[in-house]
């Protein structure tokens, strides 16, 4: 029996210590290369490549001059703008799309849902060409409005799919019982179903934020003039030239960059776990 409990207690010992050596693995992983974008970001003078270096003097001019010599204010301002609208949009069209796959049976349910899925296989980079000449027919190249509509619509297949398991979670009894006593179906979306879907909400909304802040290639493809860049696309300019890349320009650039989504992060962070995990519980 003495063994046995030893055995149990060696186990549980190893499986701690292995789970916690991944963790620091992983935290160092990620934690690494943050820690050499922002000590680059604060360096006093230009270097040539990404270094760490915590002992060097400590500067807030590569932010003045982002802002006071490039277009980088610009291309900020420009994402801002893209991300809230891809966010706003994105949330409205899944949750009310999730919602009636979830909650309703008509025609072509089935198959239109696996339409989706074979939408999401596509690669963005075999419908560019796609793009380009739509862009042409609607006069849309280097506007906001084209590229945010792009971005939500990317957006809709896989998150559909995600809010309607999501929804399945909710029991339908309750839409049963708020119907009984006299609600229609908008007061038992809004008021009944709604609230009880805020952590996929937040998931959503947090995605659809960070798309354009990261995408580089639809942007590039269809945004030509230099005031309406966005940041991925602007900052590639500071390193684009082998003899003349502005290494610390380019790092405070991606710091600042972060900000807005660590930001919504942090404010929503307290319903990611349960939006993750309960968006796939039902098919």
């Amino acid at each position: 029996m003495g063994e046995f409990m030893k055995s149990q207690k060696f186990a549980r010992f190893c499986n701690r210590f292995f789970t916690y050596a991944f963790l620091l693995l992983l935290s160092l992983i990620i934690i690494y290369p943050l820690l050499i974008t922002v000590s680059t970001a604060f360096r006093e003078a230009n270097i040539v490549s990404f270094q760490l270096d915590l002992h060097s003097n400590w500067t807030l001019d590569n932010f003045r001059e982002l802002f006071t010599n490039t277009l980088y204010k610009n291309w900020y301002i420009n994402t801002l703008i893209i991300a809230v609208a891809t966010m706003v949009l994105q949330v409205v069209i899944v949750t009310l799309a999730g919602y009636t796959y979830s909650r309703y049976r008509f025609k072509g349910r089935k198959y239109s849902l696996v339409f989706f899925l074979i939408i999401q296989m596509v690669p963005t980079m075999a419908a560019l060409t796609a793009f380009y000449v739509l862009a042409n027919i609607l006069n849309a190249l280097d506007t906001y409005w084209f590229l945010t509509l792009l971005y939500v619509g990317g957006g809709i297949p896989m998150n559909t799919w995600l809010m309607k398991g999501y929804f399945d979670t909710v029991p339908r009894d309750l839409d049963e019982s708020a119907r009984i006593d006299g609600a229609g179906h908008l007061r038992v979306f809004w008021q009944i179903v709604l609230p009880l879907v805020k952590p996929m909400l937040a998931v959503q909304a947090l995605w659809a934020f960070m798309g354009p802040f990261g995408d580089f290639l639809l942007a590039k493809f269809l945004l030509r003039t230099p005031e309406h860049l966005t940041v991925a696309v602007g900052l590639q300019q500071f390193i684009s030239n082998p003899t003349d890349q502005k290494v610390t320009l380019f790092a405070a650039g991606a710091f600042l960059a972060a900000l807005p989504i660590c930001i919504l992060f942090f404010f929503l962070q307290k319903n990611f776990v349960s939006g993750l995990t309960s968006g796939g519980t039902k098919g």
